[in-house]
């Protein structure tokens, strides 16, 4: 196994395992965050605010590395994302992805955690999900 897929295979092991804990597999959870106006769950707050400082910390230290020119562990050459505009493909994606994540309480990783730990509305949402991103990749050839 190559030590980029490992590496791979244990960050998203860790995601998940986080999200597990996190209890973020509920889609309730995240249902009761998105409801301010009545029974509000402040605990996504916490996850989200957890994984800003884990990513604030992670890109200074790949940059710092990239300036030093070291090479990174599990690659050939560091791939930081070269996207930097905001345009309707990215608007419209990211309000399909919030009125789905608003509406169910799930996305693509809490929902694949879901699925690891037999939760019943992951059983329907991953193919649900898995289809979007057919047609997704599909619609844009």
């Amino acid at each position: 196994m190559s030590r980029r897929l490992w590496a791979a295979g244990v960050a998203g092991g860790l995601f998940g395992a986080g999200l597990a804990l996190a209890g973020m597999t509920d889609p309730r959870r995240v249902l009761g965050f998105l409801d301010v106006a009545g029974d509000f769950d402040p605990t996504l707050a916490w996850v989200l605010a957890s994984a800003l400082l884990v990513s604030a910390l992670g890109q200074f230290w790949l940059r710092r590395r990239q300036r030093q020119r070291q090479r990174p562990w599990c690659a050939e050459r560091f791939e930081l994302p070269a996207a930097q505009a905001v345009d309707t493909r990215l608007l419209l994606g990211a309000a399909l992805f919030g009125v789905g994540w608003g509406w169910v309480g799930y996305c693509p990783g809490p929902a694949l955690a879901a699925l690891a730990v037999g939760a019943r509305e992951a059983l329907w949402f991953v193919p649900a999900m898995a289809a979007g991103f057919w047609l997704h990749d599909r619609w844009l050839r």
